[in-house]
């Protein structure tokens, strides 16, 4: 029984010693990419009449710190609407090396998950993901057009077949001093 224990104690000594001395991963290009959305910002959005509701003006004040290490950017957002009401969320950003793409998270006071795939073309990230709204399943793309370092117009749109897509938000995020 002893050599055992023994065996066992060496074995994880040297894992230790091995994983010591594995250098720490650090954020690529990629990571370094979402740079953009850190800080405070303000969107104002203006909500379609559809399927989320009739329609109406929303405000979204967001503000966005790199985790340590560098891998996911934190938000907490509060947001108004008076069709929609108010609340507050936790989203994160990052990019998986694994599935090369960026990846979104977020949790709001509504009691709802949002969770979506993205990627960069030129000057726009597209976020994609598979939505239940009112119980109905629809596929959800998130547009983030970065027209300076301190602005990027935004739309949520809205499709049934991931095919034929209609416009169920859109408006301006600037950031804040």
């Amino acid at each position: 029984m002893k050599t055992r224990q023994l065996c066992c104690v060496a074995a994880l000594m040297l894992a230790a010693s091995a994983f010591a001395q594995m250098p720490m991963p650090k954020p690529g290009p990629e990571h370094k990419k979402l740079d953009i959305f850190a800080g405070s910002w303000t969107l104002d959005g203006d909500l379609k009449p559809g399927t989320i509701g009739p329609g109406g003006k929303v405000t979204e004040n967001e503000t966005c710190e790199w985790m340590e290490g560098g891998f996911f950017l934190a938000c907490q957002v509060k947001f108004t609407s008076a069709v929609m009401g108010n609340g507050s969320g936790q989203s994160f950003m990052g990019y998986s090396e694994n599935d090369k793409a960026y990846s979104y998270r977020a949790f709001n006071s509504w009691g709802e998950f949002e969770e979506a795939k993205g990627s960069w073309d030129n000057d726009t990230l597209t976020w994609l993901s598979d939505d239940t709204t009112h119980g109905a399943k629809m596929k959800g793309r998130f547009t983030m057009k970065v027209t300076s370092a301190t602005s990027y117009n935004f739309s949520y749109d809205v499709s049934q077949d991931g095919t034929k897509w209609t416009t169920a938000m859109d408006g301006k995020a600037t950031k804040n001093k």
